[in-house]
């Protein structure tokens, strides 16, 4: 709690031990196991990270958080970090596991196998130190869709309300492909929030990764623009006018882009309405103030002025803790924005918006 508000962070990581995948893989996938510099049989995870910026973010991360990185960003200091933030209840998303399962040409036993291991690390190790707090995202396996609605009621049986999703394509499938229907289905009825979540350096398709090469323009490309196609194809797709109950949460990309991109596709559809008539029967934007959320960035400069135009009721709030542009001060900034914003609207942000969209009541 700060300031009189409690406060949930939508967006938290964890930084995966190596020791994850040998103990949790299963015997004939542990020889896929990572090295600790994170290469499988000598091969890299990422692509396109300079020297440079592996000992900038290490260098930032451990200035920002000396306690957690020192003792490895275990459970404790993960707890300990969001006491000293103001957060009391935190989403943990993966680290290392934005990569790994996001190799495109990896087979679909051995994605299933890390997204299955990490999982049960998430469960039995990093979130059993304080359930109340720390609450697991689980990691779904887009390479094998024959097997995603099992993985949702294996996820389901931890108790967890959410999983996570990248917004690349995955082996060519986009997220409105007829391959996931069964997915989106069952994440509507078991009531399960899906996250997206963008990754750099990730060996997926990526928006920019064809045309540069440093990762200040791979990083200013893939996170919105990425999430932009995402939203646009559960809606050109149909996704979202067939599962109207399915609540999908757009993370660490700010939202700056969303009231240009809600109001392009609106004028598209005025025009073309005729061509999508079949999966998208209202405007683009209305189904995004039915169904989806935003995470904001209240180093935003047009916070209020977005407000204006799509409301806040969608939106919610996101430390991205502990990576390398996770600002120590983040929550403190957000709470500071009710002087432009009201409180009623931080309110909303910080805990009431993340209540309805991860199901906490």
């Amino acid at each position: 709690m700060l300031n009189g508000y409690s406060v949930i962070d939508a967006d938290s990581h964890v930084v995966e031990p190596s020791t994850v995948w040998t103990k949790y893989l299963e015997p004939e996938f542990r020889h896929l196991a990572p090295s600790p510099d994170m290469r499988i049989k000598g091969e890299e995870i990422v692509q396109k990270v300079s020297k440079q910026v592996r000992e900038e973010g290490n260098k930032q991360m451990m200035q920002s958080h000396p306690n957690a990185y020192l003792n490895r960003y275990n459970p404790e200091s993960h707890v300990q970090a969001m006491v000293q933030m103001g957060i009391d209840i935190a989403f943990i998303y993966p680290t290392y596991g934005l990569w790994l399962w996001a190799i495109d040409d990896m087979l679909p036993e051995e994605a299933e196998a890390f997204t299955r291991g990490y999982n049960t690390w998430l469960y039995q190790e990093f979130c059993s130190y304080a359930p109340d707090r720390l609450k697991g995202v689980g990691a779904i396996n887009l390479h094998a869709p024959e097997k995603l609605v099992q993985q949702l009621h294996e996820i389901a049986e931890f108790g967890w309300k959410a999983v996570f999703l990248r917004p690349n394509p995955v082996k060519g499938r986009i997220l409105s492909d007829p391959a996931y229907e069964s997915f989106w289905k069952e994440c509507e009825q078991l009531g399960i929030a899906v996250g997206i979540h963008e990754g750099t350096h990730s060996r997926l398709v990526t928006t920019g990764a064809q045309r540069f090469h440093t990762r200040f323009a791979l990083h200013a490309c893939s996170h919105p623009m990425e999430q932009m196609m995402a939203l646009l194809a559960l809606i050109e797709g149909g996704v979202l006018e067939r599962h109207p109950q399915l609540k999908v949460g757009f993370l660490e990309s700010g939202c700056g882009w969303l009231p240009y991109w809600l109001w392009r596709l609106d004028e598209e559809y005025e025009n073309l309405y005729w061509e999508v008539k079949d999966n998208v029967r209202m405007k683009p934007s209305e189904y995004f103030r039915r169904q989806c959320f935003i995470a904001i960035e209240p180093y935003e400069p047009y916070l209020a002025e977005i407000i204006q135009y799509i409301g806040s009721d969608n939106l919610i709030f996101g430390s991205d803790y502990p990576h390398m542009d996770h600002k120590p001060n983040i929550v403190k900034k957000i709470i500071e924005l009710e002087t432009l914003l009201s409180r009623e609207t931080v309110q909303k942000i910080i805990w009431d918006n993340p209540v309805r969209f991860y199901g906490l009541i």
